[in-house]
């Protein structure tokens, strides 16, 4: 018996460590080189892997374009504390092709994440300082005097606020699943969780939201919290409409990412563990922005997935109807969930193209 006990061991330890030493393998750190359909590297093209100083913290990104004389686009990513860019190997986006794209990991996540972060830095305040620093690194270095912004989720929260603080330093503002007040977001989507549920006679999922019930109040009960993502995930509301998996589709996603270092890919999920603990997403549920930012002076363009429940759909719509700027533009993507520009990026393309580049006002989605 204790012979068997130790070649079970001996079998674990070999496992582990040819994992281990498969993930060395993958994880050079390194940018892939933008290639054409001929496999060679686009002449003039750029993909990198920048750090510089950002308010005081080392911070870092991924710089992709096949032309860096294309206008400038600022991704900013979800969570609190989850990069996305790792997302693009099974999800390219092509955004690369129309503009200079930075991939920011921002304060404390992914590229950014540092122990010796002060903690009284971790505010929303400090995010879109942190963000008009790196727009203005970006405006330096390819010498253009406005770029694009791109928030998504979370990053449409901090994005929403720098363009409300840094108007002039932007040509439009482009929200991909737009936060509007995300505790009332919450609350509808239970009541959709359930609904689904019971149709579907999933009881014991049913019992769980059931013992956890959402309220307008915060923090939201931690045994929901502890269900959520898988909730809404099994009923393609979450990611995008067709992961079934946060563990498959964004865990191990992020493991086979070759861009990343072993250290830096840990360093994405002890960021987001790190995010989580200075309550921004408390802070983001709060917020409700139909009543505290009901002006933008510039561009805004909201991309919402039809099937997203992560973010409401029908508040972020409700909320652009009351939103006023220059020229405003929403369009529903009816094959996505959370991530459109996943989920459907030829669509998302065309309309920056065709839109926003232009600067048009599209006709009423």
């Amino acid at each position: 018996m204790e012979k068997v006990g130790f070649i079970t061991m001996i079998i674990l330890f070999l496992i582990v460590l040819a994992m281990s030493a498969y993930l060395i393998a993958i994880s050079p750190g390194k940018p892939i080189p933008l290639r054409g359909h001929d496999g060679k590297t686009i002449a003039g093209s750029l993909s990198e892997k920048v750090f510089i100083e950002v308010q005081g913290i080392r911070q870092g990104m991924f710089i992709q374009s096949t032309n860096t004389d294309n206008p400038v686009l600022l991704f900013l990513h979800g969570g609190p504390g989850m990069p996305e860019y790792f997302l693009t190997r099974d999800y390219p986006t092509g955004l690369e092709e129309d503009f200079t794209v930075c991939w920011w990991d921002q304060r404390g996540a992914g590229l950014s994440y540092d122990t010796s972060i002060p903690p009284e830095t971790m505010t929303a305040e400090q995010y879109v300082k942190d963000t008009i620093a790196i727009t203005n690194y970006l405006r330096d270095r390819f010498c253009k005097g406005k770029i694009y912004l791109m928030g998504h989720s979370w990053g449409s929260y901090i994005g929403l606020l720098t363009a409300r603080a840094a108007p002039e330093l932007y040509h439009a503002y482009i929200a991909i699943a737009q936060i509007s007040h995300q505790l009332a977001s919450e609350n509808l989507t239970y009541q959709y969780m359930l609904e689904k549920y019971r149709e579907q006679n999933n009881y014991p999922m049913v019992r769980k939201l059931e013992k956890s019930p959402v309220t307008m109040t915060l923090p939201l009960p931690e045994p929901y919290m502890r269900i959520r993502d898988k909730a809404m995930h099994n009923l393609g509301i979450g990611t995008t409409h067709d992961m079934k998996s946060v563990i498959r589709g964004i865990f191990i996603a992020s493991l086979l990412n070759r861009e990343y270092t072993i250290q830096e890919k840990v360093h994405i999920w002890r960021g987001k563990k790190f995010s989580k603990s200075f309550h921004l997403w408390d802070t983001m549920q709060a917020m409700d922005f139909s009543y505290e930012l009901t002006e933008v002076r510039m561009p805004v363009y909201f991309l919402h997935g039809i099937y997203d429940h992560t973010v409401s759909f029908t508040e972020a719509k409700s909320y652009f109807e009351k939103l006023k700027a220059p020229t405003k533009g929403f369009y529903s993507f009816e094959h996505s969930a959370h991530s459109p520009i996943f989920e459907e990026p030829d669509k998302v393309r065309h309309i920056l193209t065709e839109n926003v580049l232009l600067g048009i006002t599209p006709l009423a989605d």
